[in-house]
């Protein structure tokens, strides 16, 4: 049975996912500053800004999160599935989510991120190539 309604669940599951998102651009950070890249401005450049739009978007749901009195609660995870409890005015709603499927959602926010950053990088390019 469905607790939350279509918005609530929208705000509260984006904030999940944009939030593992972020997590996976952090350790991206860390895997090029140790890694054997030669040149690793760029990819350190753009991992920046995605994380700067992502944490804004962020900031911005969880303002319309406190405002909604919506929070999302990590129940645990297994091998296989990671459980959620989505609460938004004294109404609760588990969710168990296949792994598989969460990589899928963060890898779409991921890919959405990049071609937001694409224009700003474009903008920057000299015109002599």
């Amino acid at each position: 049975m469905r607790y939350l309604t279509e918005g609530e669940l929208q705000i509260a599951t984006r904030f999940l996912f944009l939030s593992m998102a972020i997590v996976v651009f952090e350790q991206d950070i860390k895997h090029i500053q140790n890694g054997a890249f030669k040149i690793k401005d760029p990819y350190l450049d753009l991992l920046d800004h995605m994380i700067s739009e992502a944490t804004n978007e962020r900031r911005h749901l969880r303002k319309i999160m406190k405002d909604q009195k919506i929070q999302v609660v990590s129940l645990g995870k297994n091998d296989t599935f990671s459980s959620y409890l989505f609460v938004c005015q004294g109404r609760e709603e588990k969710r168990n989510y296949f792994n598989p499927a969460i990589r899928n959602k963060v890898k779409c926010i991921i890919q959405e991120f990049v071609q937001k950053t694409r224009p700003h990088y474009q903008q920057m390019e000299s015109p002599d190539g």
